[in-house]
């Protein structure tokens, strides 16, 4: 990608510029500052339907091309998918190159992708993602040579035509199942050994990386950039009790192209095959939940959203007036710590949740003082079912805990 290239990002508003559609398209500027591009101006439209021809209204898409003339735009990106018909009608009016925010995103995992299998991921993901928009337009390959959303098959000189960009997405899918069963191997051998494996999971930016280097005092990179990390990184990890890996993963995103997902299922296969999940949330972020739930349905797709998952609800610093009540009420009955990546505060009592997960679970019934239930409460450590408070101050509840803290809990035990 060049240095310093121009572009516009433009964004159709279904809702009338909701809250939700403001934020995606103030995403979309730091997408394009990822990427290395420098957005001169937005271009927004309240319509109430897509326009099948332009996806924007024809009107604002002769608007568009005027600016693009006057001040020299290099290209123009959208912050919804467009179809190879739309991209194609766009190009008439507006004398510049036409990406998506699917195209915007895989030009920045291009950029970042360091290892061999990640490079190979990407091209897959982008040859399968061009193929539709390129057969039967005669898009120049000059088109396809250089530039956002072109990084990649572009810079290997692929010649534009079916049949040969299926055989090139053949042989990088021979190359990656190589990749893959040299990885099931290293498993084999980890499971052998019985390493209880966590993965990291979270949207891009929510601090993953941070919190890998507070827990393992390792040196993951850091960037306050969107998808900083790419490849998956593994730290050891040796505690009292266990030995525990951390892994961390490519950040999830909304609008996360289909493709990207297929194409890295083998790297995100870390993810599927571990014991735990550590769900990493950006506290201080206006739409949070949404983030959460762009999360949520790649877990889903992956078929581990019902895996043992521990919120770890980062960048608690930056809300020093979070009362507890609105914390808990964020993520319902996930258990969660309150942490900062940042800070180091309570990364302690996320790893005391970790190593809970790695032993032996019982279930028991206590009468608690109530402090002792609260205290129990608050280290999220387990599953506390309050069946009845006493007038003396007790809790009679039903607990499922790790075998070590039930330990504890033994001279409260009741039969009721």
């Amino acid at each position: 990608m060049e240095k310093h290239e121009k572009a516009v990002a433009v964004a159709l508003w279904l809702g009338g510029g909701s809250e939700k559609e403001e934020l995606s398209f103030a995403e979309l500027y730091s997408l394009a500052a990822t990427a290395g591009v420098q957005v001169l101006a937005g271009f927004t439209q309240n319509r109430s339907e897509i326009d099948n021809r332009y996806y924007i209204g024809p009107g604002k898409a002769e608007e568009i091309g005027d600016y693009v003339r006057e001040s020299e735009i290099d290209t123009v990106i959208f912050d919804r998918e467009l179809s190879p018909s739309q991209v194609k009608n766009l190009e008439r009016i507006i004398p510049a190159k036409i990406i998506d925010r699917s195209e915007l995103i895989m030009d920045i995992f291009a950029q970042r992708a360091s290892s061999r299998e990640g490079q190979l991921q990407v091209e897959l993901a982008q040859l399968h993602y061009q193929l539709p928009k390129l057969m039967g337009r005669g898009r120049d390959l000059s088109r396809l040579a250089g530039g956002i959303g072109t990084r990649g098959p572009g810079e290997t000189k692929l010649e534009v035509d079916r049949r040969r960009i299926r055989q090139r997405i053949h042989v990088l899918e021979q190359e990656l199942k190589k990749l893959e069963k040299h990885r099931a191997l290293l498993r084999k051998r980890r499971d052998r050994r019985r390493i209880f494996q966590v993965a990291l999971v979270g949207y891009t930016n929510s601090g993953k990386s941070t919190l890998l280097n507070q827990l393992t005092k390792a040196e993951a990179y850091t960037a306050d950039i969107l998808f900083a990390t790419l490849d998956p990184l593994s730290r050891r990890l040796e505690t009292e009790h266990n030995t525990i890996v951390f892994t961390d993963t490519v950040g999830f995103i909304s609008g996360l192209p289909h493709h990207l997902i297929a194409a890295f299922k083998g790297t995100l296969e870390v993810v599927v095959n571990a014991d735990l999940l550590v769900h990493v949330v950006d506290l201080s972020h206006p739409d949070m939940a949404m983030q959460i739930e762009e999360v949520n349905k790649v877990l889903r797709e992956l078929g581990c959203l019902e895996k043992d998952q521990i919120i770890a609800a980062n960048k608690i610093d930056m809300l020093p007036d979070l009362t507890s009540q609105e914390l808990a009420g964020k993520f319902r009955d996930l258990p969660y710590v309150p942490v900062s990546a940042l800070t180091g505060l309570n990364t302690d009592k996320l790893l005391a949740a970790v190593e809970a997960h790695t032993e032996p679970w019982e279930i028991i019934r206590v009468l608690l003082p109530l402090e002792i239930f609260r205290n129990l409460s608050s280290a999220n450590l387990g599953s506390l079912l309050p069946l009845e408070f006493t007038n003396d101050d007790r809790v009679r509840v039903e607990a499922e805990l790790p075998a070590r803290i039930a330990a504890t809990l033994r001279q409260y035990e009741t039969e009721k």
